[in-house]
């Protein structure tokens, strides 16, 4: 596969006066980090993440200029380990990938072997980008809860800010994996898009705060999976069933817990932290392959709205506002 001298970018600036200025432009394959994996992307994502280092969060990203994409799936153009194929269909996920490493808002990356995992049977590129960091985020949050413990038959287990990319998935796995899904949301207007993805019953979000003040609220949840983080989090904790677990895997709300110990030395409550970026590569292959077969959500492209670069503008500044649904795809032509 010839590798061109140029490619296009999404590239994020710092100017003279200290703001981020984004824009797409033609870059030099000679200029992307070292590494022994040159990657064709065919297709990235939109996170949260990524729409913080578009505004050169220094949380995510401190070196500029920078293209971002914490997601990348395409082909591989060379590998000097030897552990892929010219060829081979891979995704990328986690690691330093769009956070120092330029990512997959550029058509190729550059990268260390061990970032990626082949495409497993079952998914085509488009899919895996689909699902990407959040849909792989939403798999190994049911995993962990699973692993810990929380069956079907245990009871509801709710999924709060269920509207965004790792909410809705997570919803989708859940149902497809026989749980009685809650889904909590701030979007009223969205309930029938949660119950085509097997929401049984839609909350509002204020629904799961109530009694917040309490040191310990009414049993309700065998389980959670969390992406808001701060109040929602603690009572969700705090609404456990006992012997259940919740997982934690954002902060959108707060990263503060404003939280007592009573729910985990009274009713055995596991608080199970959920880290996408480190993953070891045994437990990456063991979700991706789920996600590939009986978790890989039916309805998983009406959760997705598809762009090219010339189009991410639009959403990266909705996800700022808290206004993202489902996910965006990132088509490079």
């Amino acid at each position: 596969m010839e590798t061109p001298t140029m490619f296009k970018a999404l590239v994020v600036e710092k100017t003279e006066n200290g703001q981020f200025a984004r824009q797409i432009r033609e870059r030099n394959i000679a200029d992307l980090p070292p590494g022994d994996l040159v990657v064709r992307v065919r297709y990235s994502s939109l996170n949260y993440k990524d729409a913080l280092s578009t505004t050169g969060h220094p949380g995510v990203t401190r070196q500029f200029p920078h293209t971002p994409g914490i997601d990348a799936a395409g082909e591989v153009v060379s590998c000097e380990s030897g552990a892929f194929a010219v060829g081979d269909n891979v995704i990328i996920t986690g690691y330093d990938l769009g956070m120092e490493t330029d990512g997959g808002w550029g058509e190729f990356i550059r990268i260390p072997s061990e970032w990626a995992v082949r495409l497993p049977a079952g998914l085509t590129l488009q899919e895996g980008m689909a699902l990407g960091t959040a849909g792989f985020t939403a798999a190994l949050s049911v995993l962990k809860l699973a692993q810990a413990g929380v069956a079907p038959p245990d009871g509801e287990v709710l999924v709060t800010g269920a509207t965004g990319g790792v909410g809705a998935i997570a919803v989708a796995i859940l149902a497809r994996a026989g749980y009685r899904v809650v889904a909590s949301t701030g979007k009223s207007s969205d309930e029938a898009f949660l119950r085509g993805l097997g929401a049984a019953e839609i909350i509002p979000r204020e629904a799961v705060t109530a009694g917040l003040e309490r040191p310990m609220m009414k049993e309700r949840w065998s389980g959670c999976v969390d992406v808001v983080g701060g109040d929602t989090l603690a009572a969700a904790i705090k609404s456990t069933r006992y012997g259940g677990a919740v997982t934690c895997c954002g902060l959108v709300g707060s990263t503060e817990l404003p939280l007592n110990v009573f729910p985990f030395i009274l009713r055995g409550v596991s608080l199970i932290g959920i880290d996408s970026v480190k993953c070891p590569t045994g437990t990456r292959m063991q979700v991706w392959e789920k996600l590939a077969g009986e978790w890989k959500p039916e309805l998983l492209q009406e959760m997705v709205t598809e762009v090219q670069l010339e189009g991410l503008e639009e959403k990266i500044q909705a996800m700022l506002r808290g206004g993202a649904h489902g996910r965006v795809v990132v088509k490079h032509s």
